[in-house]
């Protein structure tokens, strides 16, 4: 977690050689609060995956039939118009196969199996469902997804941090006049980053149509979250 701390000029501040916090003073009783804020918007970001695995007697036929489907799914990725950086290879596995056998009660070995894997990022969504079709008619024999998201979040972000803040404003107001006070005065905020894209708030649905229908797939909504620890003095 990254944490961006700003204290106004007014409050009297110690920050101890080895402290990793700043810590605050001040002449009346303070509110400390953490208030997150979720702002919900339309996701214009699909992300898909698809893989293929491939069986055979030994390591090296199970890795080049592997390599010779895998090949034709990437192929039909970049036909589809999907750039080559928004296609990224996510786990290449080899491994032996066994099955165990009840009469003799031991494994038995029956060759090797490899697989391989990649994300793929759709900046148009609503391809979502026909992109998955035709991962699935190239060859895959596997597919995950879509996972939603925004973009760029700088707006939702701005949005959600002033309702946090307005919220914690409000909530620190309640206490004071509580407390008898008349108001209170800003001492420090701090906001928890996270660098990731913003979370799934309604997940996306795929459902495998029937009769070679293209998959419907609902996009949904995504929700941003800010998440702000602030200070306040209570003031008379």
């Amino acid at each position: 977690m990254i944490r961006t701390t700003f204290a106004l000029a007014a409050a009297a501040i110690a920050v101890p050689a080895a402290a990793a916090d700043v810590q605050v003073t001040s002449q009346g009783p303070l509110v400390e609060l953490s208030v997150t804020e979720t702002v919900k918007a339309k996701p214009d970001l699909a992300e898909v995956s698809a893989g293929v695995t491939t069986q055979a007697p030994t390591a090296v036929a199970a890795m080049q039939a592997n390599a010779k489907a895998m090949d034709a799914v990437i192929q039909r990725i970049k036909v589809l118009g999907i750039a080559a950086e928004d296609i990224q290879t996510t786990g290449i596995n080899l491994g032996a196969q066994y099955d165990y056998d009840q009469a003799t009660q031991r494994q038995v070995f029956r060759g090797y199996q490899a697989s391989n894997r990649v994300s793929v990022t759709l900046r148009k969504i609503d391809r979502t469902g026909s992109v998955l079709d035709a991962l699935v008619a190239a060859g895959a024999t596997d597919i995950g997804g879509p996972s939603f998201s925004i973009d760029d979040d700088t707006a939702s972000r701005a949005q959600a941090r002033k309702a946090a803040f307005d919220k914690a404003q409000v909530q620190a107001s309640e206490y004071a006049r509580w407390a008898g006070y008349s108001g209170v005065r800003l001492l420090s905020i701090s906001e928890a980053v996270n660098p990731g894209r913003p979370m799934p708030y309604a997940e996306g649905r795929v459902a495998m149509a029937a009769d070679m229908k293209q998959t419907p797939v609902e996009p949904g909504l995504v929700g941003t979250a800010v998440t702000i620890s602030v200070t306040f003095e209570m003031t008379r």
